[in-house]
């Protein structure tokens, strides 16, 4: 088994007490190298606060199959869209992920977004939309 995967999924998971035990052998302070992890059902953290020029990195740390996809309309008018699959927009992902799962990120799959322009940021997984997956990253001068 990949031991930093193991360790991720096991801090996802919430798992406290392994978390604790095993805290000398995962990142610095124990922390994970990710800014937000996909769970089963949702985003951890559901809101993230960052400030222009930072990188913000998801990982999904399931078993289940994740996007990152930003809603058009839920975007700075300035700002650059993203989506997991590097999609220009947000029908060419819903599109391509009812096409053949574009933009899917398997478990231990990462995606990274640059955020140049101050503002709300609100995205979804599109598989699993109906369920409530969405976030916001807030972006402060």
């Amino acid at each position: 088994m990949h031991r930093r995967r193991f360790l991720r999924r096991v801090a996802a998971a919430g798992g406290v007490a392994a978390t604790t035990a095993l805290a000398g052998c995962s990142g610095v302070g124990g922390e994970p190298d990710y800014d937000v992890g996909m769970v089963a059902d949702g985003y951890r953290p559901a809101e993230l606060t960052v400030s222009v020029g930072d990188t913000v990195v998801w990982e999904n740390t399931s078993a289940r199959t994740h996007t990152v996809t930003a809603y058009e309309g839920g975007i700075p008018e300035a700002a650059d869209y993203f989506a997991s699959g590097g999609f220009d927009g947000e029908q060419p992902a819903r599109d391509a992920w009812s096409d053949d799962f574009g933009g899917a990120l398997e478990s231990g799959d990462r995606f990274s977004h640059t955020f140049e322009v101050a503002g709300r940021y609100d995205y979804v997984c599109i598989p699993h939309e109906t369920g409530g997956m969405y976030a916001t990253v807030f972006v402060e001068e």
